[in-house]
């Protein structure tokens, strides 16, 4: 990261299955000075408790937490601070939102993209399930189901890709 990019306000994207290693990341990059993390479980869990049993109320919640969350990321950006949104970017309509909010704001962006194969993501998984620590349990059967709905970035989105 050069010195101009370092003091630039930027919108980090996070891309990857569950238990791919998202919020690990996005917790490292939100180190850096001058930035925040948003957190889309964390958000979830606290405006919606015990309401997310399945996809679709996953997605009714997401939508409504993207929605009111949209105009706040944009006035962070504008006001010089980095954004880093712990929201998954996995479909072309999820990073097409957040292509929304770094265009509108006028900078930068990265998009994360952790890609790595499933039996590590399950693994990983059912070990968050163990420790009991996060807001959210996922099956194997709901990693399969939700992960049938993930779309790799491709080149002609034009973001700004980082692999992991």
């Amino acid at each position: 990261m050069t010195m101009t990019e370092a003091l630039s306000p930027t919108l980090h994207l996070v891309c990857g299955k569950i238990g791919s290693g998202k919020s690990t990341l996005a917790q490292r990059l939100a180190a850096q000075p001058a930035t925040v993390l948003i957190s889309e479980d964390h958000w979830l869990a606290c405006l919606y408790p015990g309401e997310i049993q399945a996809l679709p109320d996953y997605v009714r919640c997401a939508g409504r937490l993207r929605q009111a969350m949209a105009g706040h990321v944009e006035a962070l950006l504008r006001a010089g601070v980095s954004v880093v949104l712990d929201f998954p970017s996995n479909t072309v309509a999820s990073r097409a939102w957040a292509r929304a909010r770094f265009e509108a704001a006028g900078v930068a962006h990265r998009l994360h993209f952790l890609d790595l194969p499933d039996a590590v993501c399950k693994a990983r998984l059912r070990a968050r399930n163990a420790a009991g620590e996060h807001p959210f349990q996922t099956t194997d059967a709901q990693f399969d189901q939700i992960s049938s709905h993930f779309v790799p970035p491709a080149p002609e989105e034009g973001f700004e890709v980082i692999r992991y």
